[in-house]
């Protein structure tokens, strides 16, 4: 008998076999006890959980970028807000729970039922606000009772906290709730319904920067709609930080000098176009635009005759009076029209045509010359200089010294202004222009108007030597890790038409119109000092010939503006200002005082100290 050999090669398989049979069969195993624990064992209580708990995710806002003036001194900052809101998915009787919170809370049941009535039919696990910025007492009810209210609960969440009431409030702005038509269009990716976004100012033209991104948490809710665990979550990404040009003192010297006065006050570095002060007045408190301004305070805000929303810096336009003899004055002599030997005589009158045009000074200047009549702005000299340069050469300068065009500082609603021309007049008006009408815009009257920072650009570029800056508000935009996102450089945007030989004998006018015996702003004059500057009275209401009511007599909205605009030191300027005050009267009393508050201040800095001696 023949006996059977082993075949290895079998005996091989037949283990693995074996081997991959007791795996399959310790994974079923283990998979079946699995399953017994899970309904059996652990079944009532994941029943339970299934009809009482659900799993939910919650939108995070982010805070907003903080906003610091150029030595970091923090202006805009935010702080906890506590949101009272409702899921109706977990309210029950949603009524019954909104008039049981309104009791509570004491505030109208019909208020916070129009929050809910607002989102119509969006989904019913969609938190809604019913009540932004809620008060500690508000809250400590509301916790206190919060089995009585299914549905409701409390989210802490960042919002605006403006420092400094009222302070740089048109430069800095405010925000406001985005509305259905902005979501929709999806300008604002990283906002939900119920957010905030810049409406004015700073907070509106970097709100692509301000705004920061959301995050989220994954939670467990019970059937109340409290939070019972929270499973995951991702850190939202707060906004940039700004870093303003702006002086925070100097700022608040100039508010407090505009107090009980309509008008603006506006400060440059002449070196670098830096906004050092943005002032308007009158002025509002950005903080009642947080959760929704009341109707009574947008109501006084609208009816106010100061009309305190107009950032007048910017958004004011008025003739520039006599300031803008130093427009003539460029014209005339860069046209060769005049030189510094030219005189012309001033009895305090000059007859053109069948009309007598006065000069401020009814007794007359005399003989002088450009330097003096810019010092002691004598409008006979400028009326004989605007004849022989015609109203259009005289616009091209005014075009090129940067008039009649917006600055490009980043806010919006930016002016203008008006330079007059020939052609303007006749497409207008569909009448020709007449001669005596340049010999308003030569002395800054007539159809010319200008802004406050047209003006401080242009007595910055005069102070400079010549050069034209965009103004810059924002030096450096910074993350949350004090890491430089962005660099906003100076920006030249042009030179004055001007040779440096004009610009010198200009120069010489406006330092005489301070420092010289019979200079308009002599009253202002500093003893370590010098200013260099030049005053305006814009006139409102034409008194005629033959009137006899004094100042006092005239209503105060038909009162001349004053405008002063200056430089200082004025052989080394660190700082131009522009000061306008409506129905001020008088440039020298009212508005040049301001501007020499401001150099006292400004140049007694240590750093600028320093870097005058250096």
């Amino acid at each position: 008998m023949i006996g059977f050999t082993k075949n290895p090669d079998r005996e091989w398989i037949k283990q693995r076999l074996i081997g991959v049979s007791i795996c399959l069969l310790s994974a079923f195993a283990i998979l079946f006890i699995r399953l017994v624990y899970l309904q059996i064992i652990k079944g009532e209580e994941y029943r339970l959980l299934s009809e009482k708990n659900a799993i939910r995710l919650k939108s995070v806002k982010s805070s907003r970028g903080l906003i610091f003036d150029r030595n970091k001194k923090l202006l805009v900052d935010n702080r906890p807000s506590f949101n009272l809101k409702i899921v109706r998915e977990d309210a029950g009787q949603i009524t019954e729970t909104v008039k049981k919170l309104a009791k509570f809370i004491q505030v109208p049941f019909k208020e916070l039922m129009a929050c809910i009535d607002q989102e119509g039919k969006s989904a019913f696990y969609k938190p809604i606000t019913l009540k932004k910025d809620i008060s500690r007492d508000q809250l400590a009810i509301v916790e206190s009772h919060k089995f009585d209210l299914p549905g409701i609960h409390i989210d802490i969440e960042p919002t605006r906290y403006y420092i400094y009431k009222k302070t740089a409030t048109h430069l800095l702005g405010y925000l406001g709730q985005i509305n259905s038509k902005e979501l929709k269009a999806g300008k604002y990716p990283n906002v939900k319904s119920g957010d905030s976004i810049g409406r004015y100012g700073i907070e509106k033209s970097f709100e692509s920067y301000l705004q920061g991104k959301r995050g989220g948490k994954q939670i467990e809710v019970d059937a109340n709609g409290r939070t019972i665990k929270v499973l995951r979550t991702i850190e939202p990404t707060p906004g940039f930080d700004l870093n303003l040009t702006l002086d925070l003192g100097l700022q608040q010297t100039a508010e407090k000098l505009l107090e009980n006065k309509n008008g603006s006050v506006i400060a440059i570095d002449p070196n670098n176009g830096d906004i050092l002060v943005l002032a308007s007045s009158p002025s509002f408190d950005q903080n009642d635009f947080i959760g929704g301004i009341s109707q009574k305070k947008w109501k006084a805000l609208m009816s106010d005759p100061g009309k305190p929303m107009i950032n007048k810096a910017i958004q004011a336009e008025y003739p520039p009076a006599s300031t803008y003899k130093i427009i003539t004055s460029i014209a005339a002599l860069e046209e060769k029209k005049i030189n510094i030997n030219t005189t012309a005589y001033c009895p305090g009158f000059l007859k053109y045509g069948n009309r007598t045009y006065r000069c401020w000074n009814k007794r007359g200047h005399g003989n002088l010359n450009i330097i003096d009549g810019l010092a002691q702005s004598c409008d006979v000299f400028y009326y004989q200089a605007g004849i022989k340069i015609g109203v259009d050469k005289l616009a091209q300068y005014a075009m090129g010294c940067g008039l009649g065009k917006k600055t490009g500082i980043m806010l919006e609603n930016e002016k203008k202004g008006l330079i007059p021309t020939s052609a303007w007049k006749k497409k207008r008006y569909k009448e020709s222009w007449q001669g005596g009408e340049t010999l308003s815009v030569a002395i800054g009257q007539g159809y010319d108007l200008v802004t406050p920072l047209q003006m401080a650009v242009l007595i910055a570029a005069v102070g400079n030597g010549g050069t034209l800056y965009r103004p810059r508000i924002i030096k450096t935009i910074e993350d949350s890790h004090k890491k430089i996102a962005k660099k906003i450089e100076p920006e030249i945007t042009g030179g004055l038409p001007a040779s440096k030989e004009t610009l010198n004998i200009v120069r010489k006018g406006l330092l005489k119109a301070v420092q010289g015996d019979r200079g308009t702003a002599k009253r202002i004059r500093l003893k370590n000092i010098e200013i260099a500057g030049k005053t305006g009275t814009a006139q409102v209401y034409g008194i005629k010939k033959g009137d006899k009511r004094k100042i006092k007599d005239i209503k105060y909205f038909l009162r001349d503006h004053a405008w002063f605009v200056c430089y200082a030191p004025a052989q080394n300027p660190v700082i131009a200002i522009s000061v306008m005050i409506e129905h001020g009267e008088h440039g020298s009393s009212t508005a040049a005082p301001i501007a020499r508050a401001l150099i006292v201040q400004y140049i007694q800095n240590p750093i600028v100290k320093k870097s005058l001696t250096e």
